[in-house]
C-alpha cells in the first residue's frame, strides 16, 4: 500500500451494547473492511441484554473481530492513520472493552486516539448515504433506538445542542416490553413491527404521552403500561401463560406502533418548524431533518416521516437500514473530529449510562 493511501485510513471499533464491530474506513468514507459479532442467541433465553454476558461476549470478540476487518481491508496496524472508539454512552462493562482495546492498539501502533460519542455517530451514518449532500449539516436530528430518543440541533457532524430526550423508557426499549408481553420472540422490536404490518391501528387507543408538550422530551412508559393494561389488566400476571389469539396480537402490536411514531413524528415536525425560517437563508434557519437509531429502521417510522416532510416541506435522511443498528462504520464520523484535531489521551475513561444532554 502506498504512502498516500495509508495517511487515509482509521480503524473504528464500536462496543456500546451487544454488538462488537470494526471497521477500516478511508478518508472519502470508502469501507474497506468491517466485522460484526452479534450476541442475539446469548440474551434470547433473557428476554433482553444482560450487561455482564455481554461485557464477557465482547471480550472474546474483539481481537478477532478488530482482525477481520484489518484483514479484509488487507492493512495492518501501521498502515492507519488513527484509531477510534465510542467511549459513550452505553453499557459499562461493554464500553470498557473497547475502549481498552483501542487505546492498547494506539499505544502499541503509535497512532491518535479518536473518542466517538455513539448517539452523534448514529446521526451520521445518514451522511454515508449514496446520494446524501456532500455536507448534511445544519439539521435536527432524532436519535430513536432501545437506549435512547433524542432530539438534538446538529450545527456540525460534531457540533450538536441536545434538545429534548425521553424521561423514562426509550421507544426501542417499549417495543422490546411489549413483545415480551406477548410472548414474541427476542430481538422483540422486530417482531412487533411484523405483527404491526397486518393488524388494525385503531383497535385500541393508546395515549400519545407528551405529544401536545410544547417541549422536546418524549415518555413511553405510561404507553407501555396502557398495553400492559389492556392485554391482562392491572396486577401482577404471568404473560407466558396468556393465551391471546394471533389476531388481538396484531392488532394490539399496530395500536402501539401506531402511537410511539405519531408522537416521534409529531415532535420532529414541531422542532423542525421551530428552527426554519423560510426567508433565512443564514445557518441558523434548519429545513432539514436527519435520523438514526435501531428504530429509525422501522418501516412505518420512515413512511410516516417521509409523509412529514413532503406534506411540511422539509427535507428528509434517514440512515439507511444496515446502518441504523449498532455497527463500526458509523465510525467515519472520527475523519470529522481528525480534521478538528480533537483528539483523546491515553488515559480516557468510559461514559456509560443514559444521561440527558448526550
Amino acid at each position: 500500500m502506498t504512502s498516500a493511501a495509508a495517511s487515509e485510513l482509521l480503524l473504528s471499533i464500536e462496543s456500546t451494547c451487544d454488538e462488537t464491530a470494526a471497521a477500516v474506513i478511508r478518508r472519502d468514507g470508502t469501507v474497506l473492511g468491517q466485522c460484526i459479532a452479534t450476541q442475539e442467541t446469548l440474551h434470547e433465553q433473557f428476554g433482553g441484554v444482560v450487561p455482564e454476558i455481554a461485557a464477557r461476549a465482547h471480550l472474546e470478540r474483539i481481537l478477532p473481530v478488530i482482525d477481520t476487518a484489518l484483514k479484509q481491508a488487507d492493512v495492518c496496524g501501521e498502515d492507519l492513520t488513527a484509531i477510534a472508539v465510542a467511549d459513550r454512552p452505553g453499557l459499562a462493562g461493554s464500553l470498557l472493552v473497547g475502549v481498552v482495546a483501542a487505546k492498547t492498539l494506539a499505544l502499541a501502533w503509535n497512532k491518535p486516539l479518536i473518542s466517538l460519542n455513539h448517539l452523534h455517530a448514529h446521526l451520521y451514518a445518514c451522511q454515508l448515504i449514496e446520494g446524501s449532500p456532500a455536507n448534511i449539516y445544519p439539521a435536527i436530528g432524532l436519535i430513536v433506538s432501545g437506549g435512547h430518543t433524542s432530539l438534538y440541533v446538529c450545527r456540525t457532524a460534531i457540533d450538536l445542542e441536545y434538545l429534548g430526550g425521553t424521561i423514562d423508557d426509550a421507544a426501542g426499549e417499549a417495543f422490546d416490553k411489549v413483545a415480551a408481553m406477548l410472548s414474541l420472540p427476542f430481538p422483540g422490536g422486530i417482531e412487533v413491527a411484523k405483527l404491526a404490518s397486518e393488524g388494525n391501528d385503531k383497535a385500541y387507543s393508546f395515549p400519545r404521552s407528551m405529544i401536545h408538550d410544547p417541549g422536546d422530551d418524549f415518555s413511553f412508559s405510561g404507553l407501555k403500561t396502557a398495553v400492559r393494561y389492556a392485554i391482562v389488566g392491572p396486577g401482577r400476571h404471568d404473560f407466558a401463560s396468556l393465551d391471546i389469539s394471533d389476531q388481538v396480537k396484531r392488532d394490539v402490536c399496530a395500536s402501539f406502533e401506531a402511537a410511539v411514531i405519531d408522537v416521534l413524528v409529531s415532535k420532529c415536525r414541531r422542532a423542525i418548524k421551530r428552527h426554519r425560517n423560510r426567508n433565512d437563508a443564514s445557518p441558523n434557519s434548519i429545513n432539514r431533518l436527519i435520523v438514526g437509531g435501531g428504530v429509525a429502521a422501522n418501516q412505518r417510522l420512515r413512511r410516516d416521516l417521509k409523509a412529514a416532510a413532503d406534506q411540511d416541506g422539509f427535507e428528509l435522511w434517514i440512515a439507511p437500514p444496515h446502518l441504523c443498528t449498532d455497527n463500526a462504520v458509523m465510525g467515519a464520523i472520527a475523519w470529522k473530529k481528525f480534521e478538528a484535531e480533537q483528539f483523546a489521551s491515553l488515559d480516557l475513561d468510559i461514559t456509560p449510562g443514559l444521561q440527558r444532554g448526550f
